[in-house]
């Protein structure tokens, strides 16, 4: 990575904040660590695989508080997963043209902003059982995007869930939480693959979302709902979309 050290300081010190705050909702955060690396102008084959490698390790261990608080859903994470797992090394495997990859990565930044903004409604007042074809075609699909992009895909399914009534929020969080991990796992191995690299300041990117994911999954499965810093982010989120469509 080609930042200069004031540049790589700030957005160090960033990291942790976005993984505290995608975290607590059962998220790895990579669409918040694309948005944060679009801001610093970092190329997107560098983009990809760490913000992958980050969702590892923040997805591990939301998927950890949350299991442990008695949330996931295995019945609801399963349909998604059977297609999303060779879908996500499918889509790691492929290239894309730097300017349609922005162009796809901003419009998906603009999702994550209307979750961020409008997805933390009241659970459904009724579940509804999910429906097995329609959740094998989202899960590939989403699977697809992930690899190809370098996202867990939990911005997607998440609002899906809910919209779709087949969980409710802490359920959704959870199974989303462990979705991303094997889908950021198997779209990461695809571009490793295709030749991608990780640079040593990935691996220390990793420390400091590793503290902000713990803190943020930990108070989040604890019903801790940080509002004012998540209306923060979805700005953050903005910018950084806007600054890869129209520049």
């Amino acid at each position: 990575m080609t930042l200069d050290i004031p540049n790589t300081w700030l957005l160090i010190s960033i990291l942790p904040i976005v993984a505290f705050l995608y975290a607590s909702v059962g998220h790895g955060g990579a669409s918040g660590y694309l948005a944060l690396m679009a801001l610093f102008s970092l190329a997107p084959e560098i983009m990809k695989p760490t913000a992958l490698l980050l969702n590892l390790f923040v997805s591990g261990i939301a998927f950890y508080h949350y299991y442990k608080a008695g949330y996931f859903n295995k019945k609801l994470f399963l349909p998604f997963t059977i297609t999303s797992i060779p879908f996500a090394f499918l889509g790691g495997l492929m290239e894309i043209d730097s300017t349609l990859y922005k162009n796809i990565l901003g419009v998906l930044l603009l999702f994550a902003v209307l979750k961020m903004l409008f997805g933390f409604s009241k659970d459904p007042s009724k579940k509804r059982t999910i429906k097995i074809i329609p959740a094998l075609v989202f899960g590939a699909i989403i699977g697809f995007l992930s690899g190809l992009i370098g996202i867990g895909g939990g911005i997607i399914l998440t609002p899906l869930i809910l919209l779709l009534h087949w969980g409710n929020m802490k359920e959704a969080a959870a199974v989303s939480a462990l979705f991303i991990w094997v889908n950021s796992a198997s779209g990461l191995a695809g571009q490793l693959i295709q030749g991608a690299e990780l640079s040593s300041l990935s691996f220390v990117m990793v420390i400091t979302v590793v503290v902000g994911g713990f803190l943020g999954s930990y108070f989040g499965s604890k019903k801790f709902n940080p509002y004012i810093l998540r209306y923060l982010l979805a700005a953050v989120l903005v910018i950084a979309s806007f600054k890869l469509l129209f520049t």
